[in-house]
C-alpha cells in the first residue's frame, strides 16, 4: 500500500493497536516493524529520503522537502519534470505517434515493424533530449530520478549517454502510470513522494 509520509505516524499507531507492541530495526529500504503477535510492516522510505533512526526520524524525513527528477516514458509519449516538495515546479510532456501493431502477415508485418520500431527509437530520442533539458541542469540539486510507466521505455532513455549523470540519482522505485500527460505528472509527484508498506499477518495459529 501507499500511504502519504504525513500518515505514516498515524499508521504505525493503528498497527500497534491492532497487532500489540513492536520491535524496529533499522533495514536498507527503511524500517521493519515486528509485532509482539508476528505480524511485520515494512516501510520503504520513498525515493531521495534517508531511512532514518526510528519511526520519528522516518517520518521527518518522509515529509520533508526535497528535489527529485520524474521521468514517465511509454510508448510514443513522456513526461519530464521536476519537482520541489509537492510542487512541479518545472515539465514538458511530449507526444510522438508510435504505428500499432498490425494483423497483416509477411512483408508487410515485417515493413509495418520495421517503421513501428524507427518511430519508437525517435521517440525515445525526443525523450532523451527533454531530460537533458530539464533534468541535467539540475543534477547537482536532485536527491532522487523517478521513473514512471513502462521500464524498457525508460531504460532506454537513460542508457543515453549524455544522461550518465543521472543515472546513480536513479530510485528503484518506477511508477505504474498511464500514458505520459501533464496531469499524469503532476499525479506522480505524489505517488514518488508515498511510503511504500508492505504487511504481513501473524502466520496463521
Amino acid at each position: 500500500m501507499e500511504v502519504d509520509p504525513a500518515r505514516v505516524g498515524r499508521w504505525v499507531e493503528g498497527f500497534a493497536d491492532r497487532h500489540g507492541p513492536h520491535t524496529t530495526t533499522v533495514r536498507e529500504y527503511g524500517l521493519l516493524l515486528t509485532a509482539d503477535d508476528g505480524a511485520t510492516a515494512e516501510l520503504y522510505a520513498p525515493p531521495g529520503a534517508p531511512a532514518g533512526d526510528d519511526v520519528a526520524g522516518f517520518v521527518a524525513a518522509a515529509v520533508a522537502s526535497r528535489r527529485i527528477g520524474l521521468l514517465l516514458a511509454r510508448k510514443g509519449a513522456v513526461a519530464v519534470g521536476v519537482a520541489d516538495g509537492v510542487d512541479l515546479v518545472a515539465s514538458k510532456v511530449d507526444t510522438r505517434y508510435v504505428q500499432g501493431r498490425t494483423a497483416a502477415g509477411g512483408w508487410s508485418q515485417q515493413r509495418f515493424a520495421r517503421r513501428r520500431d524507427n518511430q519508437a527509437k525517435a521517440a525515445m530520442g525526443d525523450a532523451a533530449d527533454l531530460a537533458v533539458r530539464l533534468l541535467l541542469p539540475e543534477v547537482t540539486r536532485l536527491t532522487a530520478v523517478v521513473g514512471g510507466g513502462d521500464r524498457r521505455a525508460v531504460d532506454t532513455v537513460l542508457a543515453d549517454r549524455r544522461l550518465a549523470p543521472l543515472v546513480p540519482l536513479r530510485a528503484e522505485r518506477l511508477l505504474d502510470v498511464p500514458e505520459p500527460r501533464h496531469a499524469v505528472l503532476v499525479a506522480a509527484v505524489t505517488a514518488a513522494r508515498a511510503v511504500h508498506i508492505r504487511l504481513r499477518d501473524p502466520e496463521p495459529g
